[in-house]
């Protein structure tokens, strides 16, 4: 039956193939942007969603389908909810992942809410994951095309959320998408994809945090795990939990960032064997679907393994985690998200502590 929808259109192939596929299919379709952030004319390149002309590619997009397309103004949300977070999470040494906040606060809440001002039952995006439905609840599975899923990013939708939502692209691999976009001469079907942060200029978050906060970083020492003291460095917010060069620490063995100690401003570093952690805390979780017995599996970065693990909720929001092989799962590092899943499923997620 032919809907309203509403497809969240960024200027890229996924998202004009997402509009084309509703096209497609009969639906009344509405094409809306997102400004998120300015940028200057000199950053107005292909970067996916912030700049200029990938609103213009997008607003491209929707006149060769025919579609009526709109842009939101969404720069105050997107600043108070991402980048503002983004630049009080490395102040306080830890790692933040824009593109779920991203999802969770500004597509996901903001655009769905306002989609349903178009009259619009359901929101699409270009996103590569699909949706299903497990014991009652639903949720987001894996992607046909493992490579280029999504799914890691999604971990905040609610129930509502996820009635309303729909992911073509699910099904599709990447190369098939631009397959379909060039069969119908799409003005982004051989547009390149960044992988970079769409508000952060030439992918430099340093650069990007000292101009958005000049006295961000603090000197102060870099020391081993008995405490003694190997060297200096500029500021915690140089770097990570797992990182390895820039560390500048003369010869020995190779080691890596093990803590980043905020308030005295010090770096703590260690050997490989040193990121593994055996247990972690996981805190303002959200599931999808109750784990109950189904042994799940827990992935910290969104190009990392997932990991089994024995997930323990602690009653406040929080889950304790031990991963069954802590070498496998890498480094954790306070900030990222913690994503569970069973099998290709999603079961909820939250960030780690």
């Amino acid at each position: 039956m032919a809907k309203r929808v509403v497809v969240a259109m960024s200027g890229g192939v996924d998202s004009s193939v997402a509009a084309a596929l509703m096209v497609e299919a009969g639906h009344e379709t509405i094409g809306v942007g997102l400004r998120l952030a300015d940028r200057p004319a000199q950053e107005s390149f292909h970067r996916g969603c912030c700049a200029p002309r990938d609103l213009a590619d997008a607003r491209a997009v929707a006149a060769q389908l025919d579609i009526p397309f709109y842009v939101m103004d969404v720069r105050e949300s997107f600043k108070e909810s991402v980048i503002e977070d983004f630049i009080n999470e490395y102040e306080s040494g830890r790692t933040p992942v824009p593109c779920v906040k991203c999802n969770q606060v500004v597509k996901f809440d903001y655009l769905a809410e306002r989609a349903m001002a178009f009259g619009a039952e359901l929101l699409v995006t270009g996103h590569y994951a699909r949706r299903v439905e497990v014991c009652g609840s639903l949720s987001v599975a894996r992607s046909l095309d493992k490579e280029k899923d999504q799914t890691y990013f999604l971990f905040g939708m609610t129930q509502e959320q996820l009635a309303r939502t729909r992911f073509p692209l699910g099904e599709f691999t990447k190369e098939q998408t631009r397959e379909y976009a060039r069969k119908l001469g799409l003005a982004t079907a051989e547009k390149p994809e960044s992988q970079e942060i769409c508000f952060v200029p030439k992918d430099d978050y340093r650069a990007f945090l000292k101009a958005e906060k000049p006295d961000i970083d603090r000197p102060g020492d870099i020391v081993d795990l008995e405490g003694n003291v190997l060297g200096r460095h500029g500021g915690v917010t140089n770097f990570t939990v797992g990182q390895r060069r820039g560390l500048d620490l003369g010869g020995g063995p190779p080691r890596y960032v093990v803590e980043l100690e905020s308030d005295s401003a010090t770096v703590v570093v260690g050997e490989r064997e040193a990121l593994a952690r055996e247990v972690f805390i996981v805190r303002d979780v959200r599931w999808s679907i109750l784990p109950e017995s189904a042994p799940l599996q827990v992935q910290v970065r969104h190009r990392g393994r997932a990991a089994a693990c024995a997930v323990a909720p602690k009653g406040d929001g929080t889950v304790e985690i031990r991963p069954h092989d802590p070498a496998y799962l890498g480094a954790v590092a306070p900030g990222q998200a913690a994503v569970f899943y069973s099998g290709d499923v999603l079961y909820g997620g939250g960030w780690v502590a």
